[in-house]
């Protein structure tokens, strides 16, 4: 006889078409399990290596312990890695970064350092220029903060090392050098805080496993895989929420 027989808390079902649409594996608190893959391997479909998307950065202890005590600070920044950009906010947070720039640079991360530009709409380097032909005796940490908040700009000074002279000590060198740190801070993240908090989970049953016009398995008639259980990933913005409920729509088209 054709077709799928499942074994349920609920008794025993038969049908024509199985569609899987159980997620993957963020949020567990909300029931997140890793079903689907097991149903996809039990039929001999490839799955792809799953990791938490969308999620905060922990940080080692030194530099977490730093920005911990400023946690609530946000910040437009440019965060990149892997050739890739987001312009966003970042949020600091008792445990790490996060903010929607964090959120977005983390899908694309396997480990390296990620760099921050943490002002990415006036150049440091001719503003501080400016500033010490204007006001050559202000302090530069005082200088920074006109630039970020004050907490922040504080605890950038230390974390940076920053020299805590007048502007009019500074030469153009030493200005294009604090201006890169700046514009290009390089942090290392411990990892990310995993499935708990992440919002969506990268890989899951490969793309080509699947008709991408029903979703149906294409080695197994009416086997079908939709929405967070798939290798697809899409931004922040609802990209995620559209491709579940157009994967879904696609495959009850043909059910």
């Amino acid at each position: 006889e054709e077709g799928f027989v499942l074994q349920t808390s609920q008794g025993e079902y038969q049908c024509e078409s199985l569609v899987i649409a159980s997620g993957g594996l963020s949020l567990p608190k909300l029931g997140a399990t890793p079903f689907a893959y097991k149903i996809a391997e039990q039929f001999g479909l490839q799955v792809l290596p799953t990791r938490a998307g969308l999620v905060p950065f922990t940080l080692p202890p030194e530099l977490k312990t730093s920005l911990a005590e400023i946690s609530g600070i946000s910040q437009t920044v440019r965060a990149s890695c892997n050739d890739t950009s987001f312009v966003e906010d970042m949020l600091i947070t008792h445990r790490g970064i996060s903010g929607p720039a964090i959120l977005q640079i983390s899908s694309y991360w396997d480990g390296q350092p990620v760099e921050l530009d943490l002002s990415v709409n006036e150049d440091l380097a001719e503003k501080l220029k400016t500033e010490k032909e204007a006001k050559p005796n202000v302090l530069l940490k005082n200088f920074i903060a006109t630039c970020f908040a004050r907490r922040f700009a504080d605890t950038l000074v230390k974390i940076l090392n920053l020299p805590n002279v007048p502007l009019k000590q500074l030469n153009d060198k030493q200005i294009q050098s604090i201006a890169d740190q700046l514009h290009h801070w390089r942090i290392q993240p411990a990892g990310t805080e995993g499935y708990r908090t992440a919002e969506v989970t990268l890989g899951g049953v490969d793309t080509n496993e699947l008709s991408s016009k029903t979703m149906e398995a294409r080695d197994v008639e009416g086997l079908f895989f939709i929405g967070e259980a798939v290798d697809v990933t899409g931004w922040l913005g609802g990209y995620n929420f559209q491709w579940a409920w157009s994967s879904g729509w696609v495959a009850a088209q043909f059910v």
